[in-house]
């Protein structure tokens, strides 16, 4: 039994924290990552520094660290820094297909291993992103056992 992840948008810090009660962002105004909600194998962390070092180029070691929102004995929620959501709305499909293939390569990691299930996992992400910038929301995700 693992950790699930859970990528959501909220208009701030307060609402977010409200999310895990009743699991339903979109009675809060907020939005969810994928159709019906992701939930993901994905850690927020390994999320950051793909998209930060596959499409930004920024060196592991300067990926900002996660923003703790709630710690709960039974959930945490964590907010995912604006450095990490707004490179994605700008990318084309090569920086996409590239960024996609180098994380396919990198051994040792959970989630997709192939790289179109990763390309599709980004351009998910990069409509998603699309949406929080439309809304003003910032990315959160919610972290359970």
């Amino acid at each position: 039994m693992g950790v699930t992840y859970r990528y959501f948008g909220a208009p701030n810090g307060a609402t977010a924290a409200r999310v895990p009660v009743s699991m339903r962002p979109e009675e809060l105004g907020g939005d969810e990552l994928g159709m019906g909600g992701m939930f993901s194998k994905i850690k927020p962390e390994t999320m950051a520094a793909m998209v930060l070092t596959g499409i930004e180029g920024i060196p592991l070691h300067k990926v900002p660290p996660l923003e703790l929102v709630v710690l709960h004995p039974d959930y945490a929620v964590v907010k995912l820094p604006m450095t990490v959501v707004d490179p994605l709305r700008g990318v084309g499909e090569e920086s996409v297909g590239a960024a996609a293939f180098i994380w396919s390569t990198v051994p040792d990691r959970g989630g997709p291993r192939d790289a179109f299930t990763v390309y599709q996992l980004l351009h998910e992400w990069q409509d998603f992103s699309h949406r929080l910038h439309e809304a003003g929301h910032q990315a959160y995700c919610l972290v359970w056992p």
